[in-house]
């Protein structure tokens, strides 16, 4: 899994007034949780951009004066108005300690029933994933070479070596559904064959 840094400021001071100060600065007031103490420290909001505004998920290298702590973002808090990022949590990362991460899904391969006319429905973005960090991959590949109209590829068809899935074994991931344009064109179809069936009876 790939990793961003993050470059924070110490903060001193804690509390409404420390906060708001931080905030006009153009900063987001941060914590991360450690095993043995917890970090408070500011980053400036730009530098969340390629952190937050992607559908990718990454862990974070968070440089704080001196130390460095291999981090994942636990919560982020948005303005209601601006949709600015108002408050970040991170959990600081035991490289030996199991953890839960959501994972990106990459659909692969040419699904039979979209080629038939059907259309792909991806129903879950990314997977929730169960493990130890060394064990993560970038991306989860979902294959929907055999996937045909009406069918689903569900978390139970996913294999993961040294893994676990957290999401439920029946969601479905992605299914291929009945385009209008498709069931018009069967029902266009069996018309079309009805109304030849008709034309023999009664040239009969």
């Amino acid at each position: 899994m790939k990793v961003i840094a993050l470059k924070g400021d110490v903060r001193e001071k804690l509390g409404k007034s420390a906060t708001k100060q931080v905030r006009k600065e153009g900063k987001v007031p941060c914590v991360i949780y450690g095993k043995n103490e917890n970090t408070h420290f500011s980053v400036y909001q730009a530098d969340f951009k390629h952190l937050v505004y992607t559908p990718n998920t990454y862990l974070v290298q968070v440089s704080i004066g001196n130390n460095k702590k291999l981090a994942k973002v636990q919560e982020l808090q948005f303005h209601p108005v601006s949709e600015d990022i108002i408050h970040a949590d991170f959990y600081e990362v035991n490289e030996n300690s199991p953890l839960s991460i959501p994972v990106p899904v990459k659909i692969v391969g040419n699904s039979p029933g979209v080629i038939a006319g059907g259309k792909l429905q991806l129903k879950i973005k990314k997977l929730n994933v169960f493990g130890l960090i060394s064990d993560f991959p970038e991306y989860i590949e979902v294959n929907i070479s055999e996937l045909e109209i009406g069918k689903s590829v569900k978390v139970k068809d996913i294999s993961l070596d040294n893994l676990t899935l957290l999401d439920s074994e029946n969601n479905s991931i992605v299914s291929c559904i009945v385009t209008r344009a498709a069931r018009s064109a069967a029902g266009n179809d069996v018309s079309d064959s009805e109304e030849a069936e008709t034309e023999e009876e009664t040239s009969e």
